[in-house]
C-alpha cells in the first residue's frame, strides 16, 4: 500500500548521553532524523520506483481484464472478471494515493530546515494533521477492500462450482455491482471510525506513513479499533480459504468421476479450474503479504495498552515497517497472479515443460540404446574370438 524503503532501526533514538551531557528531547529527535544517512527521508528513490512498478503492473492487468470481460460478457465468468477488475482497480488506487502522500512527506522534509523538519516531519501524536488522518484512513480502507473482494470472489466461485443452477439464478451483474458498493461502503465505515472518536491515526516510524495508534500511547479505543480492523481482515482471509478449499475439492471430485468428457462441460470445467487457481494464488499472496502487519499491529497494540512495550518499542517499530512493506508488495503481486495464472499462460508453460521433458526422455533413451548396442557388439566380438 505504501511505497516504503529500508530504514535503520538504530536511528530511532540517539545513543545514551555521557554523565556531563543532558540533551533535550528536541536535540535527541534531531539526531534521530539526521542519523539516517542512506535511508533518510530525503531519498525517495526506492519509494518512487515501487510506486511506478505498482502502477505499471496494475494498468497492464486492467487492460487484460477489460479485453477478457468484453469476450465473456454473457457467460458466468463475467461476474468473476467484474470482481477481479474491481480488485485490480482498488489495488491501483491504493498504490497511487498513499504513495503520493508518502512522496509528499519526503518533499516537505527536504524543503524544511533541520530543527523545523523534526516537529513537522514527525508530527504531533496527540493531534495529527489532516494529511495524517487521510493517509491513515487510506491505509485502512485500501487494506480491507482487497481482502473483502478476495473473499467475495472466493464465495462467488464456491457457489458457482458447487451449486451452478443456484448461482445462475442468484448472481447477476446488477447484484454483483451492489455487492461491490456494499464492500467499499463497509471498508469506508471502518476507515472513518477515528472521525467518531473510536481510535486514532498517528504518524508511524520512520514518520512517513500513518496508521492506527498501536506503538505509542495506545488507549482502549485504539485497541478496539485495531481489533476490528485485524479481525475483519483475518476473517476475510479465513473465509476465502474455506471457500477455495471447498471449490478445489469439488473440482477434483468432478474430474475423477468424469468418464466421457463432453466438449462443452470440459470447457466450463477448465474455466472453473482457471478461476479457482487464480483465487488460490490471490489468497496465498494476501495471506503472506497482509498477515504480518495484522498480527504485528495486534501484538503491538496489546503490549502498548498494557504498558509492556517500553523495552521492545524499537523492535515493534521495525516489525511494523516490515509489515507495511510486505503489505505494499501485495498490490504489486496481485496483478501478476492474475496475469501469470491465466489458462493461456498455463498452457504455454505446460507445453514448454512437456517438450523439455520429452526431449530429455528421448535423449536418455537414445543414450541407453547406444550403451546397450555397444555392450552387445562387445559380447559378439568376444564370442567370435
Amino acid at each position: 500500500m505504501l511505497a516504503m524503503q529500508h530504514y535503520n532501526s538504530s536511528g530511532v533514538f540517539a545513543p545514551f548521553p555521557l554523565p556531563n551531557q543532558t540533551p533535550t528531547v528536541q536535540e535527541t529527535e534531531v539526531e534521530a532524523v539526521s542519523s539516517n544517512a542512506t535511508g533518510s527521508p530525503n531519498n525517495p528513490t526506492a519509494a518512487g520506483i515501487s510506486m511506478t512498478l505498482g502502477i505499471l503492473f496494475n494498468v497492464v492487468a486492467l487492460i487484460i481484464l477489460a479485453k477478457a470481460y468484453s469476450r465473456y460478457r454473457r457467460r458466468s465468468k463475467a461476474t468473476f472478471l467484474l470482481l477481479a477488475s474491481s480488485l485490480i482497480a482498488t489495488d491501483l488506487a491504493g498504490h497511487v494515493i498513499p504513495g503520493a502522500l508518502v512522496l509528499r512527506r519526503y518533499s516537505v522534509h527536504t524543503q524544511g530546515s533541520t530543527d523545523d523538519s523534526v516537529s513537522t516531519f514527525r508530527g504531533d501524536p496527540e493531534n495529527p494533521d489532516a494529511s495524517c488522518l487521510f493517509g491513515g484512513g487510506c491505509m485502512v480502507f485500501f487494506g480491507l477492500c482487497p481482502l473483502f473482494l478476495g473473499c467475495a470472489m472466493a464465495a462467488e466461485r464456491c457457489l458457482g462450482v458447487t451449486k451452478p443452477l443456484l448461482h445462475a439464478r442468484l448472481v447477476t451483474t446488477a447484484r454483483t455491482k451492489m455487492a461491490l458498493a456494499l464492500i467499499w461502503l463497509l471498508a469506508l465505515c471502518v476507515a472513518l471510525l477515528p472521525y467518531f472518536s473510536l481510535g486514532a491515526y498517528t504518524y508511524q516510524y520512520p514518520w512517513t506513513w500513518c496508521f492506527i495508534r498501536v506503538v505509542e500511547g495506545t488507549r482502549g479505543m485504539d485497541l478496539a479499533f485495531v481489533m476490528v480492523f485485524s479481525g475483519l481482515a483475518l476473517s476475510s482471509l479465513a473465509s476465502a480459504f474455506v471457500c477455495n478449499t471447498i471449490s478445489g475439492i469439488t473440482l477434483v471430485r468432478a474430474r475423477l468421476k468424469k468418464k466421457k468428457p463432453c466438449s462443452q462441460r470440459s470447457s466450463a470445467g477448465s474455466h472453473d479450474t482457471e478461476m479457482v487457481v487464480q483465487l488460490v494464488g490471490i489468497m496465498v499472496t494476501s495471506c503472506i503479504c497482509w498477515s504480518p502487519l495484522l498480527v504485528f499491529a495486534l501484538m503491538s497494540a496489546t503490549k502498548s495498552y498494557s504498558g509492556m512495550l517500553d523495552s521492545d518499542r524499537d523492535t515493534f517499530r521495525g516489525l511494523m515497517v516490515t509489515g507495511v512493506r510486505m503489505a505494499t508488495c501485495n498490490q504489486i503481486l496481485d496483478p501478476w497472479v492474475y496475469i501469470l495464472l491465466r489458462r493461456a499462460v498455463l498452457r504455454k508453460i505446460y507445453r514448454i515443460t512437456k517438450r523439455r521433458a520429452s526431449f530429455k526422455g528421448s535423449t536418455f533413451r537414445s543414450a541407453r540404446w547406444d550403451i546397450s548396442s555397444f555392450q552387445t557388439s562387445e559380447k559378439s566380438s568376444v564370442n567370435n574370438i
